[in-house]
């Protein structure tokens, strides 16, 4: 049976940009409420060798507008890293939820088989499009989702499990 690729990629895109903008909402209310500058939390990270909050939000925008780009012949939108306020942010999740709301099941028909190829620096790897899905794109995609609510709540935002997975039902 084929792996149903368009259940385990929309819905989980959805979710966690969904989840992200009311993050980032939440942490607006907590520096406004502390009198605290947005900078403080827009360039805060865990570790000095880690992204700060807003290029955890691009790397969560950039792994799901391209996995959907290779794995479809749908062109994914080219996002400039350049974001400099919340209000950027939240921008760039719409345009990123905006693209993923084109995508239709049709789309994803197959691509479980298409082969990806992705190379970094010393290393180039080859999946099938099943694999590339499970073994990379999800787990980096929550990554970057999880450090966004890491990065928040140790900075004091009082943001929960609820906020992270959202509305169920």
């Amino acid at each position: 049976m084929p792996l149903p690729m368009y259940a385990l990629i929309v819905p989980a895109f959805t979710r966690g940009f969904t989840a992200l903008d009311g993050l980032l909402g939440k942490a607006e209310a907590f520096a406004t409420e502390r009198g605290m500058p947005l900078a403080e939390l827009f360039d805060a990270r865990l570790a000095p060798d880690m992204l700060p909050l807003a290029g955890q939000i691009q790397r969560a925008s950039d792994t799901a507008k391209n996995a959907i780009g290779r794995l479809t012949t749908l062109e994914a939108p080219r996002l400039p890293d350049d974001e400099q306020d919340f209000a950027a942010l939240h921008e760039r999740i719409a345009r990123t939820m905006a693209f993923i709301e084109t995508v239709k099941p049709e789309h994803l028909d197959g691509s479980e088989t298409r082969e990806v190829t992705l190379s970094f620096p010393n290393l180039k790897v080859t999946f099938s499009g099943g694999d590339y899905l499970l073994q990379f794109v999800l787990p980096n995609f929550y990554f970057h989702v999880t450090t966004t609510y890491d990065i928040l709540r140790h900075k004091g935002v009082p943001i929960g499990k609820a906020d992270f997975i959202g509305h169920l039902g």
